[in-house]
């Protein structure tokens, strides 16, 4: 190892919140260097902090090595104009820190988890501007695109506004991290950035079943039959009229069970769904899990599924969940267009079918219930290959230390 650096990591969301980004603080302090994250108080995905936090408590604490300091924010609540009071007062607490905290503090390294939303660079950004040192920008959600696929804001001058905090992170990153390939598109919008730009992927995230095994963890029974699984975030953008209207059709064939494991905003949407129509033997909500026991929960689906809506950004998403499901080595229904079909096709494990092909998803369905268990066991097999050759979190990790030059 190089000599060891002290690094600010900046981004609204970190432990006990569950994002990657943690993985890449607690690696970097294992390697020796000095870590310092600041972030919000902990409170995605329910809107409330998590016990033992809030405005006063808990504001500075150790975790793994990292030195972990809680700014003051508003929680997200659970409307869109909470969410926006909880995305504004990251940006101003962190902006103002930052402006007091460079005074005192130098560090050789600013790396930021930008997700949504983009505003989180900025106090990152401001660091850098005020210390000249080099920032890393890992970008994960492109804005404002998100902000009108997913939370169907159009209004110009609204876009043209939150345009200029993406305008400031691409200028001022020198290197600019994306999860998927296909974000380039975007990011060389705002200008020739293509010696900045550096694909680093999203890996798998949960532990091994043998270690969830020996904790106190029950599992929901899973119902008996052909299990297709979605796991993950239950949002508007994530292609659930299509799932649930090709669930009408396999209902018929009482061996075919969907299994919805997660939370979001559209659950209650998808619940009413099946109740209105009569689906509670064909799908099952089994709500949110810690993201540790997800193993457990692959290792009772016959087959993974992966779905967005249509929509020009959500088409160069590579959602992280794949990764997960090869992980788990098993085969994949990849419901969606684009780079995350790809992945699956590039792969070899398992099908793709376009975004909202409701008749197309449903056949695929009730023919791989027919299919035998060892094609279907090749193919995760497969996607299990493909993920230690390019999405393992060691080998992520390691090639992180390259980009930043530790």
């Amino acid at each position: 190892m190089s000599d060891k650096k002290k690094i600010l990591f900046v981004c609204q969301y970190f432990y006990p919140e569950v994002f990657r980004g943690n993985d890449i603080a607690f690696h970097l302090a294992e390697q020796g260097h000095d870590v310092h994250v600041v972030t919000g108080v902990p409170n995605y995905p329910k809107g409330k902090f998590y016990p033992g936090y809030g405005i006063f408590k808990k504001s500075q604490e150790y975790v793994n090595g990292v030195k972990v300091t809680h700014l003051p924010i508003i929680p997200r609540g659970n409307n869109k104009f909470m969410l926006m009071l909880n995305y504004f007062s990251f940006l101003v607490v962190g902006c103002l820190y930052m402006l007091w905290h460079a005074i005192f503090h130098k560090y050789d390294i600013v790396f930021c988890q930008q997700l949504s939303p983009v505003m989180m660079s900025i106090p990152a950004v401001l660091y850098k501007k005020l210390r000249n040192v080099p920032l890393y920008t890992w970008v994960l959600d492109l804005w404002p695109e998100s902000l009108a696929a997913a939370g169907g804001i159009n209004n110009k001058y609204v876009l043209g506004f939150f345009d200029l905090f993406v305008k400031s992170e691409y200028k001022n990153s020198d290197k600019i991290l994306t999860s998927s390939r296909s974000f380039d598109q975007s990011i060389l919008k705002y200008g020739d950035y293509k010696d900045k730009i550096v694909y680093y992927p999203q890996w798998g995230d949960g532990e091994s079943a043998s270690k969830i095994q020996d904790s106190d963890f029950k599992m929901p029974d899973i119902p008996e039959g052909f299990v297709i699984m979605f796991a993950g975030a239950v949002g508007a953008a994530h292609g659930m009229e299509c799932n649930l209207r090709a669930a009408q059709l396999t209902k018929g064939n009482q061996n075919i069970k969907w299994v919805i494991v997660g939370d979001g905003r559209k659950l209650p949407w998808v619940q009413q769904y099946i109740k209105d129509n009569n689906l509670e033997n064909t799908v099952y909500t089994l709500g949110r899990y810690p993201s540790e026991t997800m193993t457990l929960f692959f290792e009772k689906a016959d087959v993974m599924l992966v779905s967005l809506t249509d929509s020009p950004l959500f088409n160069l998403y590579a959602p992280a969940k794949i990764s997960s499901y090869m992980a788990s080595s098993r085969p994949i229904i990849a419901c969606l267009n684009g780079e995350g079909g790809d992945v699956v096709k590039d792969a070899g494990c398992g099908w793709s079918v376009k975004a909202g092909d409701v008749e197309g998803l449903a056949n695929l369905v009730i023919e791989l219930s027919k299919t035998p268990k060892e094609i279907l066991q090749t193919l995760g097999e497969n996607g299990r290959k493909y993920y230690d050759e390019n999405f393992d979190k060691e080998k992520c990790l390691k090639k992180l230390d390259e980009i930043i030059g530790l």
